[in-house]
């Protein structure tokens, strides 16, 4: 009899003690899109302060690569420097039965940028497109040397490039002799290495080159990119940078998005060498 109880005390031990449930994983959110917009949202989700049931997948390619994700269900936002296009729209409300959701983040002053030897220091908006679609091909042409301009660009899936086609080169096409680079990053290593190089992107990726004052147009004011030109709409290639995603935001992903636009996110975009959505 006591051995038999003595063989039973494991189990009936077991049964009192208390069932323990594997802890639940954090819910992954995930952001692609823009690589202007990468070095910012991967700030936000570093200084983010409730990350306890979160953990974050930020990924670049392009604000048309997040567009198509967030079309295909493969991102929860979408990070893009450009605004939808309606034909994208229309894609995702026929994927989704919505129109998507449109948050604006921060703002940017796209930069146009030079080697810092380069002793052009000033374009009009004019110029600056006829330089991109080759109609001047010699810095002399613009108080510069005389020689060849090297144009860097960013590739065709990039927000930043749709942007500086519409407003720079009125949607005309970069001079064939363009070079395009995968991201900004590259983009200024490459303009900081080449005297002869023009190239253009976000303001806070403006390292180790020299970015160019721009008038709207001949006789207007050159304006430098900074806080105050962009926040009172004087520096002509400003722009507003977005989170796009298929519906309303809900429960975490609405947590992080009202911190992004709050104090503690706009404080962020300033840390990173962006600006804040409105004057603070």
């Amino acid at each position: 009899m006591f051995s038999f109880l003595r063989n039973l005390a494991p189990f009936i031990l077991l049964m009192w003690l208390p069932t323990i449930l594997p802890a639940a994983s954090p819910q992954r959110i995930t952001i692609k899109g823009s690589d202007t917009m990468v070095i910012l949202v991967q700030r936000w989700t570093e200084m983010y302060p409730d990350k306890k049931n979160v953990e974050f997948q930020v990924t670049g390619g392009g604000s048309g690569v997040g567009i198509a994700a967030l079309i295909n269900g493969t991102t929860d936002i979408c990070a893009s420097s450009r605004p939808m296009k309606p034909a994208e729209i229309d894609q995702l409300k026929g994927k989704t039965g919505s129109k998507g959701i449109e948050v604006r983040v921060a703002r940017d002053g796209l930069s146009v940028y030079v080697h810092k030897s380069n002793p052009v220091k000033q374009l009009t908006i004019e110029q600056i497109g006829k330089i991109f679609k080759g109609e001047i091909t010699n810095w002399k042409d613009v108080g510069g040397p005389n020689k060849t301009i090297v144009l860097y660009s960013r590739e065709n899936n990039s927000g930043t490039y749709e942007f500086f086609k519409e407003h720079v080169l009125n949607k005309k096409d970069f001079a064939a002799q363009t070079q395009h680079m995968a991201g900004t990053a590259a983009l200024i290593n490459a303009v900081s290495k080449d005297p002869l190089a023009i190239g253009y992107g976000g303001a806070a990726y403006a390292k180790n080159v020299k970015a160019i004052a721009v008038a709207p147009e001949a006789g207007k004011p050159y304006v430098l990119p900074n806080e105050k030109t962009i926040l009172n709409n004087e520096y002509p290639i400003a722009r507003f940078l977005y989170f796009y995603l298929k519906a309303r935001p809900e429960g975490d992903v609405k947590k992080f998005i009202d911190w992004v636009i709050g104090k503690g996110g706009q404080k962020t975009v300033q840390e990173v060498g962006y600006y804040p959505i409105k004057k603070s």
